[in-house]
């Protein structure tokens, strides 16, 4: 099996860096929510050594995930465990930082509703809920390539799309996270942090 590689993780990953090193700076514990490769898991883990990185992901991409853990061998990176967000236990608590990229467009509404409640009980009082990808505001499109790649989406899968921005924070709301801050990001991204209250 080839190690596997995004190059989208490549190229976003000083970026996203450049957000997460102070809301992590006080953090321990960080959970990542679909790891996909294990890249973002290796740099972010290397570059903030401070921090224990847990990688969580479907069973079918663990292999992947592992071959990058180990050819780094990093002390503070975990193995991938199992998350269905989907159920309310995910076998992990007293988290500092849910860390997520580009999942909430490919998960369905109903899945990114049960994201958010079942994130939030195993949040560190104060911890941070924080997600990277696409999201449009008041539901129009913030680009041109956000709309085209909207429409691929949901060619790929009807029920997959860019969500609305006040739809997530109210669901965020509803769920003891208020809105910390909103980052603007390259190429027509967003990170968006929600702190436990």
């Amino acid at each position: 099996m080839m190690k596997p590689f995004a190059e989208s993780s490549e190229q976003n990953k000083e970026v996203i860096l450049e957000v997460l090193k102070p809301l992590c700076e006080k953090a321990a514990q960080v959970l990542e929510i679909g790891s996909g490769t294990g890249q973002h898991a290796v740099f972010f883990a290397e570059q903030m050594p401070h921090l224990t990185w847990h990688t969580s992901e479907l069973k079918e991409n663990h292999a992947g995930i592992n071959m990058w853990l180990d050819e780094k061998s990093l002390p503070n990176t975990k193995a991938p465990i199992e998350i269905d967000v989907r159920q309310s236990s995910w076998a992990i608590n007293e988290i500092d930082v849910i860390f997520s990229a580009n999942t909430m467009h490919i998960m369905h509404w109903e899945t990114v509703q049960a994201f958010i409640r079942n994130a939030a009980p195993i949040l560190k009082p104060t911890g941070f809920l924080i997600v990277y990808g696409p999201f449009n505001y008041q539901n129009q499109y913030t680009s041109e390539s956000n709309a085209n790649f909207d429409i691929w989406l949901k060619n790929r899968d009807p029920l997959s799309a860019i969500r609305n921005f006040e739809d997530v924070d109210q669901l965020a709301n509803e769920n003891s996270l208020r809105l910390h801050k909103d980052y603007s990001m390259p190429a027509n991204n967003r990170i968006l942090c929600w702190q436990k209250i």
